[in-house]
């Protein structure tokens, strides 16, 4: 079936939204103050940010390819994969939803960020920063991180078995992300993707949230540029060693 462009984006909207309530809302409820899940620890933000990848590419994969990132909206129209006039509305409806996800978690848990001191833990629960305060280092883990989610996503995604099952690829490719939380995100959350950190980053420069410190723009660029770096190679590196064979 052949979906309109308004639906597409639509769904790029919808699905960037889910990522940031699933992944960012599972932030919140580990670190903001007198939660019910306050302290559950890293698997419990891993398993948000899983399950904010997976529900999106079950529900929206075959309408827009459920992107839910510019990065991987841009290397694929890098690569030839994806229509370059299609790539600014694709991304402003990420950008969007990103917003509107964020919004909903700022709503649902506004008591408990009133509650929460700790400038650390509200800021985490926006946007990413480097665990040892290093650029490069955040650079290369976002650069890193970004390129296996990518390269892994496409392959499950367009391999026969996937291709044949999309139920059982999206899935995997929510353990893909899953995973990279519990291994790669110590140094830097991670992010993975410049809506999922750009428009909280803003958000939580403008909203009157008390204690929130400061909204790190010295370091914003990297987890927007390094995603963005990394998916181009992945998706490269997809083309040329795995798409010739399908």
């Amino acid at each position: 079936m052949d979906f309109s462009l308004t639906t597409q984006l639509a769904a790029e909207c919808v699905g960037t939204a889910f990522l940031m309530i699933f992944g960012n809302g599972a932030v919140a409820n580990t670190e903001l103050a007198r939660t019910k899940g306050h302290k559950s620890g890293w698997l419990n933000i891993a398993m948000g940010y899983g399950f904010g990848v997976m529900f999106p590419v079950l529900m929206f994969g075959a309408v827009s390819g459920a992107h839910i990132n510019p990065a991987m909206t841009i290397a694929q129209a890098v690569a030839g994969m994806f229509p370059w006039a299609k790539v600014a509305p694709y991304i402003v409806a990420q950008l969007v939803g990103a917003v509107i996800g964020q919004l909903i978690i700022v709503a649902a848990y506004w008591p408990h960020y009133r509650e929460t001191t700790d400038a650390d833990a509200i800021f985490a629960s926006f946007s990413t920063t480097n665990a040892g305060e290093s650029k490069f280092n955040y650079f290369v883990n976002e650069f890193f991180g970004t390129l296996v989610l990518v390269l892994g996503a496409l392959l499950c995604l367009t391999m026969p078995w996937g291709e044949a099952n999309h139920a059982a690829a999206s899935i995997v490719v929510g353990f893909i992300v899953w995973g990279l939380v519990t291994s790669l995100g110590g140094p830097t959350g991670p992010g993975l993707n410049p809506a999922r950190d750009l428009m909280p980053r803003i958000l939580h420069q403008l909203l009157p949230i008390e204690h929130k410190g400061s909204s790190r723009w010295g370091e914003a660029w990297i987890p927007v540029v390094a995603p963005i770096v990394g998916a181009i190679v992945g998706v490269l590196l997809y083309k040329a060693l795995f798409a010739v064979a399908l």
